[in-house]
This record gives C-alpha cells, structure tokens and sequence, in this order.
C-alpha cells in the first residue's frame, strides 16, 4: 500500500492504494465521485474518460499511484465552467444522452476538442471522438451538439443561410 496525494477538482485528496488500483477507481470508490464510469476496463471505450494534468486520459487503465501529484479533474468538476455548461446545454437540446453511461467522457472529450482545437468541421469532430464509443444515440446529436458549442464560439463557423430563390 502507497498513499497517493491528487488534486482532485481543486481539491487535494489523500488515500492509502494498492498498487493495481486505477484512478477510475480511485476517484469512485475513495473519492465518491461517480460521474466517472467504468465501461470496458481496457481503456478502449472512453466511459471513463477524464482530465490529467489537462489531458484526457482513460481512467481505468491509469493507475493512481502514476497520478501522484497531479491535477485530475471528473466530470463533476465543472461548476462554473462556461464552455462545460454550454456542452450540457447542447448534449441536452440535441438529445445527444440516452442512457448516459458514455456521457461523462463524451463531455470531457468534447471540452477537450473545444478547448484544444481553432477549426472544427464534422469530419475532425468524428475522428476526435473516435475513442469514445455511444450504443445509444447513433453519434449524431453528439456531434451536433459539439458543432453547436462551435458554432456559438466561432462566429465565423456558423454556417450561412441557404437563400432559395422565388419560384
């Protein structure tokens, strides 16, 4: 057993670890944050996505003795957060949650891309979220959604109206 020390959401946190434990299960089970899911546990569906040091990262195949030091922020940790609000606001409005089990690591994606990222289009959206996978919603709404938050930050990236012409 090792005691880790992580900041957690601003908040430092201290506990006594195995060495196997993954963050996932670290910020779950020591922490009681539980917005963070745990779906394939081989860092390939991206449930458990959140952000190290800025980064997203699988949680379940970090360990959190490797997190020792570091700045983890879960999906809980955006009060306050303009551009997370204005993701929830979009998942929301375009529907783009159904059962919710991947929504917590869509949206720490998603932030990240909008965060990280001066031009989106659709194309670069899907392959960005490419490690995060949804059985429920098709990826569509996910999509617009982001494209929404996009589109409200880059007035230049809002797509003009198509104008018909009388008949």
């Amino acid at each position: 057993m090792k005691t880790v020390k992580i900041r957690i959401n601003g908040e430092m946190v201290s506990h006594p670890v195995d060495d196997r434990l993954s963050l996932a299960d670290f910020v779950r089970d020591h922490c009681l944050l539980t917005g963070t899911h745990v779906g394939c546990e081989q860092g390939v569906c991206g449930a458990c996505t959140l952000m190290l040091d800025g980064k997203p990262v699988r949680s379940c195949i970090t360990l959190a003795v490797a997190a020792e030091g570091a700045d983890v922020r879960t999906v809980e940790g955006y009060r306050d957060a303009p551009l997370m609000d204005a993701l929830r606001i979009a998942f929301n409005r375009r529907h783009a949650l159904q059962c919710g089990f991947c929504t917590p690591g869509m949206l720490a994606t998603a932030h990240d891309i909008l965060s990280r990222i001066d031009e989106l289009d659709r194309e670069r959206i899907r392959t960005e979220l490419g490690g995060n996978f949804c059985r429920c919603t098709g990826y569509l709404p996910i999509i617009e959604a982001i494209e929404d938050v996009y589109a409200q930050r880059a007035p230049s990236a809002v797509s003009k109206p198509v104008v018909q012409a009388a008949e």
